[in-house]
């Protein structure tokens, strides 16, 4: 932990992820320690390049594979497990850039929401995804399968105190910017020219008061009256295409 403000995982044991798109990114990912694969002959065949020689692989049935993972998971044919990843710290991968927003989530415990936030963020170009620790899914095959190999590139920071990561965010140039749909601004509106982060809270309960303080305006996406809300997944995709948008 870097001034309280740095990484607040502490992860232990090793994570076992499923299914091809997961699999595959973590296979290339160079920061990533694996263990072992279980496969099919077809889920190895899925693949996108060779593994190595020496590669740890136990060749099962599609069945088998079915116990290793959680219940009615989509394993395609290939279970790895791996080491998780290294921590991040929130000082290591932010720079200022107005077309790499920061994602900050505060309290969405739901993995497969934190999965599909890490895909949309892959997808736009963000330079992080940060939660709280104590309130956030541990790196798991969930997450890592909504992400859909995501979760390889996109870092995620995990911090023991989001205020003090949004009060570093904003030493580091970032404009603060809390979507609820409560405010009167829309979000369009709202959104500056420079480097942003996005703080989006949990579905129902939304922002926290003592987060919803640190950020420097709280604006709302526009929808219709027929919906009160928005998942936050979709919510946080539509912000994220805002800010690309708005330098084209």
């Amino acid at each position: 932990m870097q001034g309280g403000r740095g990484s607040g995982r502490a992860s232990t044991g090793n994570v076992r992820l499923w299914g091809r798109h997961a699999v595959e990114a973590a296979l290339k990912n160079p920061d990533r320690i694996h263990r072992k694969l279980w496969a099919t002959r077809e889920g190895i065949a899925s693949l996108d390049g060779e593994l190595p020689d020496d590669f740890p692989v136990e060749y099962a049935d599609a069945a088998d594979l079915g116990r290793l993972v959680a219940r009615d998971a989509p394993h395609q044919g290939l279970v790895l497990e791996c080491a998780p990843l290294d921590d991040v710290h929130l000082a290591d991968v932010i720079d200022g850039d107005a077309d790499r927003p920061v994602v900050v989530l505060d309290q969405v415990t739901d993995p497969h929401n934190v999965g599909a936030i890490l895909r949309s963020a892959a997808a736009f170009g963000a330079a992080a995804v940060v939660t709280q620790d104590r309130h956030a899914p541990p790196e798991s095959g969930v997450v890592a399968k909504s992400a859909s190999g995501a979760m390889e590139i996109v870092p995620w920071v995990r911090v023991v105190n989001l205020s003090r990561a949004l009060e570093e965010l904003a030493e580091a140039g970032y404009w603060r910017l809390g979507l609820a749909g409560e405010a009167e601004a829309v979000f369009a509106e709202a959104l500056p020219t420079g480097p942003v982060a996005l703080v989006l809270g949990a579905e129902g309960e939304g922002l926290r008061q003592n987060v919803a303080s640190h950020c420097d305006a709280l604006a709302r996406l526009p929808i219709g009256e027929a919906m009160e809300s928005l998942n936050v997944s979709n919510a946080a995709a539509i912000a994220l295409y805002a800010v690309a948008a708005r330098t084209e």
